[in-house]
């Protein structure tokens, strides 16, 4: 029903920079909040950033002040700036929507993973 495309992902230089982006379209009732996860080989998938619909933020420990997520919620559209990156963000990117459905109830929708290399 909701489909979540990524873009953006690729291979990038210590210290250099990336922008990602997700589209999300299909038949969405209320947008709870969007976000970003990440996951690489031999550990589970991790938060990265979230955003609400009213635009509060939420980030990782591991991110805060080098990554900045924002929203186009006219688009539907959630991007995350990745700055000064180290080859310990190298991941599998997911997006992420969680939806408020019709009669309340929420559902989360996770897009197909864009990938992040970070070389040293």
């Amino acid at each position: 029903q909701v489909q979540l495309v990524e873009s953006g992902g690729g291979l990038v230089q210590s210290g250099g920079s990336l922008r990602l982006s997700c589209a999300a379209s299909g038949g969405i009732f209320s947008i709870y909040a969007m976000g970003w996860y990440r996951q690489v080989p031999g550990k589970q998938r991790e938060l990265v950033a979230t955003i609400t619909s009213e635009g509060s933020t939420n980030y990782a420990e591991s991110v805060q002040g080098r990554f900045t997520i924002s929203r186009d919620k006219f688009g539907n559209t959630v991007y995350l700036q990745m700055n000064s990156l180290k080859p310990e963000d190298t991941a599998v990117y997911y997006c992420y929507l969680d939806e408020i459905k019709l009669l309340g109830s929420r559902r989360d929708y996770w897009g197909r993973g864009t990938q992040v290399t970070v070389s040293s």
